[in-house]
């Protein structure tokens, strides 16, 4: 496994995304446990896209339109329920009503969704992974495995960072409640934002 991808995954795991938004969203309302539990459903999420791309999936993913389109917009419909769903919830950056309102179930439920709704996951893992593949190797199902599993733990471990980083600025941030109303105002927009811009996505990377 070359340096080369080590760097290029991490790169491609820190960058800000509906992950990342998720994960501190949720470190931020309900501290380290809950992010790291959306960690964990994002992680868990990226596991169909891997698995469509060892079985060849992934091509027809990108060579049908309308697959891609019909995933595409069930994942941007998703992103701006998410939105809505952040805007009016009141008790989304309570610590007292935190717990109660969404179950470790539902917060990995959410984040797998996430993931799992994204089109461009499947076409990243058929684009991406292969250039890190000897085109003369003997297994290379084996070795798409490892990448895609390394790329996954990295992950997993980048986006617990995020949500741990969340919930220790949790006590700083939710004694002020102006800013906890801006906060979600902001985390209801990204989540907009990153809708509409799924919405208008195009096949090419």
């Amino acid at each position: 496994m070359s340096v080369a991808f080590l760097l290029t995954s991490l790169l491609v795991v820190a960058s800000p995304g509906t992950g990342v938004l998720y994960t501190v969203s949720t470190g931020l309302s309900r501290g380290t446990r809950a992010s790291l539990l959306a960690a964990l459903g994002c992680t868990l999420g990226i596991v169909p896209h891997m698995a469509a791309a060892v079985c060849g999936l992934a091509a027809v993913f990108k060579a049908s339109a309308v697959t891609f389109e019909l995933l595409k917009y069930a994942g941007a419909a998703y992103l701006l329920y998410m939105a809505w769903r952040t805007w009016r919830d009141r008790s989304a950056l309570d610590p007292d009503n935190a717990t109660a309102a969404r179950s470790p179930l539902r917060i990995v439920a959410s984040a797998i969704l996430l993931n799992l709704l994204n089109p461009k996951l499947p076409i990243f893992f058929l684009a991406f992974l292969p250039q890190f593949m000897a085109r003369d190797d003997a297994s290379p199902v084996a070795s798409l495995l490892q990448l895609g599993g390394t790329f996954m733990l990295m992950t997993l471990i980048v986006f617990a960072i995020y949500g741990a980083f969340a919930s220790f600025m949790r006590a700083h941030v939710l004694e002020r409640p102006r800013v906890t109303t801006w906060l979600r105002r902001v985390f209801a927009l990204g989540f907009a934002v990153l809708g509409l811009k799924l919405a208008l996505a195009t096949t090419r990377m």
